[in-house]
């Protein structure tokens, strides 16, 4: 006699079928268009109609998940990594050059990793993990004489996600651009570069007021 929940019963193989065709098309569709893009565009893409792309993804947030959750726990487990690093500053910078390869190559993960979207479990709990695997490894380097002592994990989160922003046009025009420009980010946060900064850093809550009201990005217009 079955005990607890039961398990939601198998797909059928049409089912899985349908489902697995419109996270393919929905993660072409977010990785050029961002996540803005038309969801019946991923359902005509995908084959099927709006109605079944609705039965498997009630929402926009529900299709993000599924199709982003593996690169989500992919950039957690760089994160535990890093945080693992004997040198601090290595770890630190390694970690960030990971993401950033990742923010070029998909603009749809640019717009995971450098807004607020709401109604993704998985990416709440990653950005408080990166937030904090950012704290942990300032606050490393600065013990290590490696990093300026008046920087905090804000300041590096908002500098950030204005680099981040502007990576996906930078590639269309110059592939690897971005690597120039982090590297003048991160060289200016080196002890020895230290002069003293003008006002105080962004509060916690003040950065997500600022990027809760950044937005992802827009989808591109068609012609």
């Amino acid at each position: 006699m079955p005990t607890g929940e039961e398990a939601p019963a198998p797909l059928r193989r049409d089912a899985r079928r349908n489902r697995e065709a419109l996270r393919s098309a929905a993660h072409e569709v977010f990785a050029a268009q961002g996540l803005h893009a038309p969801l019946d565009e991923i359902a005509r893409r995908a084959g099927v109609g709006n109605a079944t792309l609705y039965r498997h993804f009630p929402n926009r947030a529900a299709l993000v998940e599924a199709v982003f959750g593996e690169m989500l726990s992919e950039t957690r487990r760089s994160g535990e990594e890093a945080r693992t690093s004997a040198d601090a500053w290595t770890g630190l910078t390694g970690y960030l050059e990971g993401i950033f390869t990742g923010l070029a190559a998909d603009r749809g993960a640019n717009d995971l990793m450098t807004t607020g979207i709401e109604g993704i479990t998985s990416l709440q709990e990653l950005h408080t993990h990166h937030r904090e695997t950012v704290r942990l490894l300032i606050a490393r380097a600065q013990e290590e004489g490696a990093l300026r002592e008046d920087v905090v994990a804000e300041d590096l989160l908002f500098t950030l996600a204005a680099l981040g922003r502007v990576v996906p046009a930078s590639a269309s025009v110059v592939p690897g651009s971005w690597r120039r420009y982090l590297a003048l980010l991160l060289d200016g946060l080196r002890a020895e570069a230290a002069r003293p900064l003008p006002g105080p850093p962004l509060t916690r809550d003040q950065l997500g007021r600022v990027l809760h009201d950044l937005g992802p990005h827009a989808a591109p217009a068609t012609r």
